[in-house]
């Protein structure tokens, strides 16, 4: 008697691989039986751990990015970018950087960005520059370069003239720090990764180049700016931020961020950056930090303050390079979340080594 198989209808597969463990619900039971082991003997700790996350977040959220005028320059450079675009800014730059561009064999459009960046927003920058790579046809590559060329720029307008302040204070010339900091990495930084992690690039001619300029009304774009500002503030960098500051409170809660903080404040002064606005820079906002940074006087060694300086003239904090850049860029681009990211990190790594190298060697010949 020859028996025959039969096989299993869809639905017994699916109960049937529903009765394997997977490995989130092995998670899942550990946080069930771990919470309530804390409701149980220590009714507190969950509560307490809320209330340091809360603590660690609402100064951020609200006393940076809403009560104070961080929130406010955001919008602001939202609408002085489209005002510039508007007014052709972008076109003209275009035709000041494609005979170099053209040299490096490069889409000229990568450096809008970082220009938009200096002179308005990181968050603006991606929402004004991205479609510009796009109907440039800028390749992914050439679109990487732009996210890692404008992280070397300063994120406000704000940032860049706090920081010049600072200089001045220390008695620090510094025109030849912003030229070679600030400028400079706009032509260097494209070339040199187009020679090395990101070769798919292309010699675009201007006659090849669309126009950026829009047609859009003065009165229209005044007000569509301001309404995308707003949105901009509210729906993608106050909820990045306050995810990055919840984690922080939760590592402060479980007694993991002092470690954190000493270490990277060690690694901060081998980097010749000085340690207490170098973690505002990297963690809250670098327009704070360079404003502490002119309020120091002479309580620090000066030869940290050049590279604080090109630390917070940067793409940080790390909210807006784990959090703001990739939304921004994965919405306005051919490119995901992940490929913004990695190349934000790749420009967050050259700015750093940029703070350390100026910090050593420029500085002695300034102060």
């Amino acid at each position: 008697m020859v028996e025959q198989e039969k096989e299993l209808s869809p639905s017994m597969q699916k109960a049937s691989s529903r009765l394997n463990w997977h490995f989130y619900e092995v998670i899942g039971i550990l946080l069930v039986t771990g919470s309530l082991a804390l409701l149980i003997f220590s009714p507190n700790s969950l509560s307490g751990l809320f209330d340091t996350m809360i603590n660690e977040v609402k100064p951020i959220v609200v006393d940076i990015f809403l009560t104070s005028e961080v929130g406010i320059a955001i919008i602001v450079s939202v609408i002085v970018g489209r005002i510039l675009e508007r007014l052709g800014f972008t076109d003209g730059l275009i035709r000041i950087f494609v005979p170099v561009m053209k040299w490096f064999k490069i889409n000229p459009s990568v450096i809008i960005p970082s220009v938009y960046n200096i002179l308005g927003d990181i968050n603006a920058a991606g929402r004004i520059a991205g479609p510009i790579l796009v109907n440039a046809k800028a390749s992914k590559s050439e679109q990487k370069i732009a996210v890692a060329t404008m992280i070397q720029s300063p994120q406000s307008f704000a940032t860049f003239v706090l920081g010049l302040i600072a200089l001045s204070a220390f008695g620090i010339n510094a025109f030849p720090i912003v030229l070679i900091s600030i400028f400079l990495p706009i032509v260097l930084v494209p070339f040199l990764l187009s020679k090395t992690i990101y070769r798919d690039t292309n010699r675009v001619e201007l006659k090849d180049l669309p126009r950026f300029t829009p047609n859009t009304k003065f009165l229209q774009t005044l007000f569509s700016s301001a309404k995308e500002g707003t949105e901009l503030l509210f729906l993608i960098i106050i909820p990045a931020v306050a995810a990055v500051f919840f984690f922080i409170g939760a590592l402060k809660f479980f007694g993991l961020w002092g470690l954190i903080e000493s270490g990277l404040a060690s690694v901060l002064i081998l980097f010749s950056i000085e340690p207490g606005t170098g973690i505002v820079s990297i963690l809250a906002a670098p327009t704070l930090a360079v404003a502490q940074l002119a309020e120091l006087g002479s309580t620090i060694d000066p030869h940290l303050i050049v590279g604080s300086f090109i630390l917070a003239n940067s793409g940080l904090p790390l909210s807006v390079i784990f959090g703001q850049v990739p939304v921004t860029w994965a919405d306005t681009t051919d490119l995901n979340e992940k490929e913004v990211i990695w190349a934000a990190i790749i420009g967050m790594i050259i700015r750093i080594f940029t703070a350390c190298l100026l910090g050593y060697f420029l500085t002695p010949l300034l102060v």
